[in-house]
């Protein structure tokens, strides 16, 4: 016998622009469905909607409206971070992660004055912790310029007066009750304050409104299959790109399985014993997956979709990609400011000469190639800055006056990125304006050597980066991580990165890394790797 729902859920909320109202509705249609999975512990759709409906009653009771915006300062992926944001955007108000400001990995915790000074810059009346990050949420309350609320998330936080799991008394006696209060939906208000990535330096925050938001979960794919709604792993933070992804699962009817990070072992253990049909990886994640699935197997019967992002693709790593996973992959070009841009599809795959390419552009977005320094658009095939205008590009930059404007121009944002789109209208990527090494009075593109040292056969993953010496000469360096059993042989990698561009290519400084620092969207961390430049533990070439 189906348990009573705990919230009432109106008929119009089946078609909602609100995603919330429609992940409610969702869930009200199938209560005793398992859609959540965390620690081996499983969350149906009413336990989901009953953790939300306890949360936005608490959050409301403290005043949380349109206008505010949550915080949240949990561990990685702790259902917390879905409930809260749920909870959140059903009153109207916008949330902030702050550990997603972090330029390492979530294992390291930014230092409170930066914390601070992210609060401070959304305004965030109401902080949510967890029993781990209790000491830093209250020294944070402490802050002068902010003095946050704390409301608790879990167990571990069960001294703090307010708490998500812990509602007021109900208001009416019935069972079922209206989730409080109906304020009045704007889609141009504000739902996220999210953060770049920050690989080449201090990542930078950015609103999205509602409808910016409801845009994102709009457009991510739903199961092929009619009947077999998606099991979606996450294992990057829900802070990030996949946070639109999950709420796309949950509003069609289907499973998320959370975890905590990317282990190569566990995500193929899951991808087997969860029945997962659908995850999502930065580029590193998937090199580490394919090694472990050939050399322990792959037993993967209900995988449809590997999405792959966050850099560029060494198109021989993703041909083995293909090789070892099938035909399951997809590529993903996009960015926190733009959202998705363009993908290759599976198809896509099983043609070698569109690897180093990044695909066509989806339907809903209008890709622009313009001259860097005019705005004005170049001829097809001609490489310039990739420009774009969709319903996923965010509405600015926060606390940074005068960002915003260089970047959202004429209805179009200017992604900072140089491309191409070629006669078959697949768009082609060669590097970042501005993020260029003169060296030798040549202009070197980072991207570039980093594919050529990606095409060796001993190279697992690289960053390429470039670092003025003492006399203010900038030179290409470059970090690079090995494949097991591999020889550390600097010269051979400089002379294979020259035979196939130029010898002012070559890095003129090597790192080895046996995983090469991440940032939290699991990209090469070009900024911290900069800052190792001349250390002993680095290797020079002479």
């Amino acid at each position: 016998m189906a348990r009573v729902f705990p919230i009432h859920v109106p008929p119009s909320w089946a078609r909602h622009e609100h995603y919330a109202r429609r992940v409610l509705h969702t869930l009200s249609r199938n209560p005793d469905r398992v859609v959540l999975r965390w620690r081996g512990e499983s969350l149906t759709g009413a336990g989901l909607a009953a953790r939300v409906h306890a949360a936005a009653r608490t959050l409301d009771a403290l005043g949380t409206g349109r206008g505010d915006t949550v915080a949240v300062l949990t561990r990685t992926n702790h259902p917390a971070m879905l409930v809260a944001r749920h909870a959140a955007h059903l009153l109207g108000a916008a949330v902030v992660y702050i550990r997603s400001h972090n330029p390492r990995s979530d294992a390291v915790e930014l230092p409170a004055a930066v914390q601070a000074e992210m609060l401070r810059e959304c305004g965030a009346r109401f902080l949510v912790c967890d029993g781990t990050h209790l000491p830093r949420a209250r020294e944070l309350a402490r802050d002068p310029g902010g003095r946050p609320l704390l409301v608790g998330a879990d167990a571990g936080a069960a001294d703090l007066a307010a708490r998500l799991d812990a509602p007021p008394e109900p208001r009416t006696p019935a069972a079922v009750e209206e989730v409080p209060p109906h304020a009045p939906y704007e889609p141009d208000d504000r739902a996220v304050v999210a953060h770049t990535s920050g690989s080449t330096g201090r990542p930078k925050s950015i609103g999205q409104s509602f409808r910016t938001w409801n845009s994102l979960v709009d457009v991510f794919p739903g199961s092929p299959e009619p009947g077999r709604p998606s099991r979606f792993l996450a294992v990057l933070p829900l802070s990030h790109t996949i946070g639109s992804m999950v709420d796309a699962v949950l509003a069609e009817g289907g499973r998320v399985v959370l975890h905590e990070g990317f282990d190569a072992d566990a995500v193929l253990e899951a991808l087997a014993a969860e029945g997962v049909t659908d995850t999502y990886l930065a580029v590193p994640h998937l090199y580490r997956l394919t090694e472990s699935a050939r050399s322990g197997g792959a037993d993967l019967p209900s995988l449809r979709r590997l999405v792959y992002s966050g850099t560029p693709a060494s198109p021989r790593r993703i041909a083995e990609a293909r090789g070892v996973l099938g035909d399951r992959l997809v590529q993903l070009y996009g960015s926190t400011e733009a959202g998705g841009i363009s993908n290759l599809t599976p198809l896509d795959h099983c043609e070698p000469e569109l690897l180093p390419t990044v695909g066509r552009p989806f339907p809903w977005v209008s890709v622009r190639i313009v001259d860097p320094g005019t705005g004005r658009e170049v001829p097809r095939g001609r490489t310039g800055e990739v420009c774009v205008a969709s319903p996923t590009v965010m509405d600015g930059y926060l606390g940074a006056p005068g960002t915003t404007a260089p970047v959202l121009r004429d209805g179009l944002l200017r992604t900072g990125d140089l491309g191409l789109i070629d006669r078959y209208g697949y768009l082609r990527l060669a590097g970042r304006v501005g993020d260029v090494v003169k060296s030798g009075g040549l202009k070197i593109h980072p991207a570039a050597v980093e594919r050529a040292l990606l095409s060796h056969p001993d190279v697992a993953n690289a960053a390429v980066y470039g670092v003025a010496d003492d006399d203010r000469v900038e030179r290409v360096h470059a970090a690079v991580s090995l494949r097991a059993g591999a020889r550390r042989d600097p010269g051979a990698l400089r002379e294979h990165v020259a035979g196939l561009l130029t010898p002012e290519h070559a890095p003129a400084e090597l790192a080895f890394w046996d995983d090469l620092p991440l940032t939290a969207h699991g990209k090469p961390d070009k900024a911290y790797l900069r800052t190792l430049a001349g250390r002993e533990d680095r290797l020079p070439l002479r």
